[in-house]
């Protein structure tokens, strides 16, 4: 049950910092790399599996990204353009 509050913790910060980018590909991918970054410093806050944290928070950022536009969240153009 220790896991759960970490869970929920995770999915805010992914939806919360998702996503740069216009097009839906690259919120999914921007958004998965944060979510997947703040999965891993969660899990190693609470001394949860790091692997899951990266997987649990990389598939609730690129999720989050794919299913908003620019026009909900906007944090500028991702850095490879």
């Amino acid at each position: 049950m220790r896991a759960f509050p970490t869970l929920i913790a995770l999915a805010f910060a992914a939806v919360a910092a998702t996503a740069c980018g216009t097009s839906t590909g690259e919120r999914a991918l921007s958004g998965g790399g944060i979510g997947a970054a703040a999965g891993v410093a969660g899990a190693a806050l609470t001394g949860g599996s790091l692997g899951a944290g990266a997987v649990i928070g990389g598939a609730a950022g690129a999720a989050a990204g794919a299913l908003t536009n620019a026009d909900d969240i906007y944090l500028g153009e991702p850095v490879w353009e």
